[in-house]
């Protein structure tokens, strides 16, 4: 028993000697991270926009600090998602801050569903990073799926790609649309799983209107809004 209780003790302060590793390189590389990758914000959504972005994405994203247990949140927040982007995309970092890069790309790769590390640094950024700034920077980013060949990135790039249309002339209903492609870009795609999107779509809309609520943290398909 106490070997056992000597092996736990062990692992908790290895892993509590990684999360303290990961933040301390995330604070530290932070700066260089964000000047290697510059982002040219589009233009800011609408109120209204915002509103829904949220209430779909990260329903308490000007309360949390980086993470949110909130009901249908799900395991990612919006500052969860830029510091994976961040810290760990494609941008390559020099030195010591590089190595170790590339060492949380290698852990995070291998073993995504139970690394905290990936939380620990999305808390180190939204203490460095402005709310304002964390949305631009996801409204800018985010993943849209693939489209003639290519990567869509941005609620700007879909809109366009898509619709056919910038953003600012989207209706609310076509934004909503964008809005639930985000969960799945290729799963809800518009042109390759047109069902699909337009079902998640409704459920947002029932979601908006209030005539259902997530059934707790993990419910980010609102399963009580369907039909």
């Amino acid at each position: 028993m106490k070997r056992w209780r000597r092996a736990l003790l062990l692992v908790a302060a290895l892993v509590l000697a990684y999360l303290a590793l990961a933040g301390a390189w995330a604070w530290m590389v932070f700066d260089a991270a964000r000047a290697a990758a510059p982002v040219t914000a589009d233009a800011p959504l609408s109120t209204r926009q915002s509103t829904i972005l949220l209430r779909v994405e990260d329903p308490t994203f000007f309360e949390h600090a980086g993470l949110s247990i909130a009901p249908g949140q799900g395991v990612a927040t919006i500052s969860s998602a830029l510091a994976r982007d961040l810290f760990l995309g494609d941008s390559r970092l020099d030195g010591a801050g590089g190595l170790l890069q590339r060492f949380y790309r290698g852990v995070f790769d291998c073993c995504k569903r139970i690394d905290l590390g990936r939380d620990v640094m999305s808390l180190v950024l939204d203490a460095r990073m402005s709310k304002q700034e964390q949305l631009a920077r996801y409204v800018a980013t985010v993943y849209m799926g693939t489209h003639e060949g290519r990567q869509v990135k941005g609620l700007e790039g879909a809109a366009r790609s898509y619709l056919g249309k910038p953003l600012a002339a989207t209706s609310e209903e076509e934004f909503v649309r964008l809005v639930a492609m985000i969960k799945a870009p290729n799963g809800y795609h518009p042109v390759r799983s047109p069902d699909a999107l337009a079902q998640r779509s409704a459920r947002i809309q029932s979601l908006l209107a209030g005539r259902c609520a997530p059934k707790g943290w993990f419910d980010t398909e609102f399963i009580d809004c369907g039909p």
